[in-house]
């Protein structure tokens, strides 16, 4: 009966571990510069620091931006939490802003275990817990979810009793165990999760208000174009006579909009030349919304030079 009491407990804890499995990211200034870190749209630091950690993170890789304190410098670049091109869990990812030729970027400099890394506090560090929803100006309510499982084998039992309570990463797990004198067993377990919520008084802009249906990936960005006026960039677009005007105004409006991996498709088909196709595909993957869906660009191109170059950007970007 202990064997099978014990078993039942392990697997409640192997299954709450695996959903405890994230990454940290590590943002520090070379320079001792303030700023504020913006993963996938949201701003996760509410003030500008010099030194920030966000925890919490599942995904391959964020969009990254970031805006300094006095707001007359960005960085918008990818940040990879992988491993020679594969997933981990539960590494340390640690990037650096740094200046190269008055220019600052955001260059990777190491990856550790969390179990590995430094338990003392960093004074200087900020530390958040990833948000993927705007937070800033918000007010939060919290909804409690219950949700009750019954599992008896044999009859009912009238033994002795025993309740355990376990509570995981915000997950609480309650259980109920009777067990008789001929090993029966009869248990009730109980399992709370709490979710939050939130409003703001300003314009909730993050991809937590669209979701792509059917698509599972990384967003880019919050939301696309709406179709009608995408539509109207692209009779616009296609109105122009020559190559060179048609992609100086598909830059302009991309680079103020949000576009899916099929919009931007379309505005390629616009161009004549292999290299203007090119060169709209680079500049819109820092507008794209599902970016998990790029490789849908690749028929757009006539040769697989073209593919190639691309995917080198998106990798290195």
């Amino acid at each position: 009966m202990k064997t099978i009491f014990t078993s039942f407990i392990l697997s409640v804890l192997f299954i709450q571990g695996m959903k405890a499995q994230n990454n940290n990211l590590i943002i520090y200034s070379q320079e001792g510069l303030q700023f504020t870190v913006i993963l996938n749209g949201i701003r996760q630091n509410p003030k500008p620091e010099t030194n920030v950690k966000i925890t919490g993170l599942n995904a391959p890789n964020y969009q990254v931006k970031i805006i300094f304190a006095n707001n007359s410098l960005e960085i918008d670049q990818n940040a990879y939490l992988m491993d020679g091109g594969v997933t981990t869990t539960n590494t340390e990812y640690t990037y650096g802003i740094i200046n190269v030729k008055g220019k600052y970027k955001l260059r990777y400099r190491s990856a550790a275990p969390i179990a590995g890394s430094n338990p003392e506090s960093n004074p200087e560090q900020t530390v958040v817990i990833y948000s993927p929803v705007n937070t800033v100006g918000a007010t939060s309510t919290t909804t409690n979810t219950s949700t009750n499982t019954t599992s008896t084998v044999g009859n009912t039992p009238a033994g002795n009793g025993a309740t355990v309570g376990i509570t995981l990463n915000g997950v609480g797990v309650g259980m109920n165990v009777n067990v008789s004198a001929d090993t029966e067993m009869s248990t009730t377990t109980t399992t709370t999760t709490t979710s939050s919520t939130t409003s703001s008084s300003g314009t909730n802009n993050n991809n937590s208000t669209y979701v792509l249906q059917g698509y599972n990936g990384i967003y880019g960005c919050p939301a696309p174009m709406s179709g009608s006026d995408f539509q109207t960039a692209k009779n616009s677009i296609a109105s122009k006579g020559f190559d060179e005007s048609r992609l100086i105004l598909a830059k302009q409006i991309i680079g103020s909009n949000c576009l899916l991996c099929k919009q931007i498709k379309e505005l390629m088909e616009l161009m004549s030349f292999e290299e203007t196709k090119l060169e709209l595909a680079k500049f819109a993957w820092h507008h794209n919304l599902d970016k998990g869906n790029y490789y849908q660009l690749n028929d757009a191109f006539g040769f697989e030079s073209s593919i190639e170059e691309l995917n080198k950007y998106t990798q290195s970007h």
